[in-house]
């Protein structure tokens, strides 16, 4: 496989082989005008002002010193500030852009009952002035009022939106079509969001966190080595796998899958990756060993809470003073702390983790972390 890059009309002919060593030896001007390329092609899509960027980046140094491991950031995009913030702001971003764009006046998209994605879309069609429908499938089965009424369902509510359940395993697209043909019968103009926000649309978001996190670190002399996050619906990882080969970079990616088994998530996320970078037009390939997840930190399945996540969620509101989701960020933060002991950083200095928000869930779940009642 040969790989043809472009770096100030200079052409780069690299095996695959070779490209680490290429990546290895990017200077600080290269990297940044290779940041600056990717900035330019970013702009030529559609994009609306939803979220507070950039993120922080921040250390996490008492974590650091209870792991004994490398030194850890996170990257704060639960500060993205659209309904509590959340990493699925960055894609609608680019969704919402594209709906405006196609003349649309209501959305439409669906996710699991304490979904981040559908409190967060509900938000920015309040703000825009659209009418919002949330589709919520039950993937647990739990008819406790909190989890079905409080926490991210509450907020979908108080942003105006409509809220109704499928049951699990129910055909979630084929319901938001036959929904959205229901409303154009009607008059109405609907815009289908997916799950997640993960097409190569709303992925966009995700290949400019690549950008935007390279450029902070090198604004403080950071050398990043690796970049964990949790993995869903794809599209964050993909967004990243995307970005970071487009501006060459030699980070570590690693994703800890929340649903899916591990072949079936990489090649979800390979598969959107590919159609990212193509979505973009540049020639960047994707190279499939670039994308990796580990899926052992699932549990009895998705939205279920596991010993290892009520401790990394406890770990971290007592150590660092911060909040993670138990679907999503706080199962992916269970398998980083794992990770660290089994060995898996060993050798590198600075690991980033990717924080996806969605500390509204914890609502949902309130006996999960049997807190203490009121001290005598």
């Amino acid at each position: 496989m040969v790989l043809v890059n472009h770096i100030k009309g200079i052409n780069l002919v690299t095996s695959a082989t070779q490209i680490n060593e290429l990546e290895m030896s990017l200077s600080p001007e290269m990297e940044q005008s290779l940041c600056k390329d990717l900035s330019l092609t970013l702009a030529k899509f559609p994009k609306v002002r939803l979220g507070h960027l950039p993120t922080p980046l921040e250390p996490m140094d008492r974590l650091s010193e209870i792991l004994g491991g490398p030194r850890l950031w996170v990257k704060r995009d639960d500060c993205t500030g659209l309904s509590s913030g959340g990493n699925k702001t960055r894609k609608l971003e680019f969704l919402m852009a594209d709906a405006q764009s196609k003349g649309a006046d209501t959305i439409i998209t669906q996710g699991a009952t304490q979904s981040n994605h559908a409190r967060q879309t509900t938000a920015a069609a309040a703000k825009l002035g659209m009418e919002c429908h949330i589709l919520l499938e039950d993937r647990t089965g739990s008819n406790d009022n909190n989890y079905i009424l409080n926490g991210n369902v509450l907020l979908d509510r108080l942003h105006g939106a409509s809220v109704s359940k499928r049951s699990g395993g129910t055909d979630m697209n084929l319901e938001m079509q036959d929904f959205a043909d229901a409303l154009i019968e009607k008059g109405k103009k609907p815009y289908i969001i997916p799950g997640g926000g993960s097409n190569p649309i709303g992925a966009l978001g995700y290949v400019n966190c690549a950008r935007e996190l390279t450029e902070q670190a090198s604004e403080i002399g950071l050398k990043i080595d690796a970049l964990v996050h949790a993995t869903g619906s794809a599209g964050t990882q993909a967004g990243l796998v995307t970005g970071l080969a487009a501006i060459q970079s030699s980070i570590h990616l690693l994703g800890i899958g929340v649903r899916a088994p591990k072949d079936k998530q990489e090649q979800m996320v390979f598969d959107l990756a590919q159609k990212t970078a193509d979505y973009l037009d540049t020639g960047i390939e994707i190279e499939r060993d670039k994308v990796r997840a580990i899926c052992d930190y699932v549990g009895a399945g998705y939205g279920l809470p596991t010993d290892g996540m009520i401790k990394a969620v406890k770990l971290l509101a007592q150590s660092e003073g911060l909040l993670f989701d138990p679907v999503y960020s706080g199962k992916g933060l269970d398998g980083l702390i794992d990770q660290i002991k089994k060995g898996y950083f060993a050798g590198m200095d600075n690991v980033v983790f990717l924080h996806t928000g969605g500390s509204a869930a914890l609502f949902g779940y309130p006996e999960t972390f049997e807190l203490p009642g009121y001290a005598n």
